[in-house]
């Protein structure tokens, strides 16, 4: 009951620049939710649907994964199923390659979406925080020139407490989102390698699959 009537006191000394802030917050809070329910869910979803395939790949059923990767909606699904696509009028690696960094450029966007918010509501709350301090600042000295002198000590505690706590406030908003979007960056950039790393697998599985198949005519 204490610390609940601490964040009442203290949201009702912010003034009503606090309210922006607690925006931002409830903003960032959903992106942050959304993109950690995101990345999750592909990073584990492509992680199976590897597994799935890859066997497939290693016996060179080319056929048969191309049939569940056109089924499948995951970036690995995704990349797979543009390099199966083009292996046929391909006459090298590098259009396979093409064709599945054409798969790539369509996936990252997605994966990296709405994270770059974070850092832009991280300074944003910092700034509206700093505004808040200046409009209290600014009421405290209006305070101590202008009204009585029984009235000076309480006006200016209640304008400090405006300065004080919207810049508190601020910072504890910033600082969360600043490591939640280095988290998020952190977890992308590793889908993105794992992808990379599942394409050149895929480029080698082929290649070793034909020059077999080849060997064996």
């Amino acid at each position: 009951m204490d610390t609940y009537t601490t964040l009442v006191k203290f949201f009702q000394d912010s003034g009503v620049f606090i309210y922006p802030s607690i925006l931002v917050l409830a903003l960032g809070l959903s992106i942050a939710i959304e993109r950690f329910i995101y990345i999750n869910r592909a990073r584990s979803t492509n992680r199976k649907t590897w597994d799935q395939i890859l066997p497939l790949l290693q016996a060179g059923k080319f056929q048969q994964v191309f049939s569940i990767t056109a089924k499948s909606d995951t970036a690995i699904g995704m990349i797979v199923n543009n390099g199966l696509g083009r292996i046929k009028s391909a006459r090298n690696r590098e259009d396979i390659d093409s064709a599945m960094e054409e798969g790539m450029m369509e996936i990252v966007p997605r994966l990296e979406k709405r994270t770059h918010y974070l850092a832009t509501f991280a300074n944003v709350v910092t700034l509206l925080g700093l505004l808040g301090t200046i409009i209290g600042l600014i009421k405290a000295f209006t305070a101590v020139a202008q009204v009585n002198p029984a009235e000076k000590a309480e006006l200016l505690s209640a304008s400090i407490s405006i300065a004080m706590n919207n810049t508190a406030f601020g910072l504890m908003v910033a600082i969360p989102f600043l490591l939640i979007h280095s988290f998020l960056q952190a977890r992308t950039a590793e889908i993105v390698d794992s992808l990379e790393a599942a394409k050149i697998s895929f480029l080698n599985l082929v290649e070793r699959v034909k020059a077999e198949s080849g060997s064996g005519k």
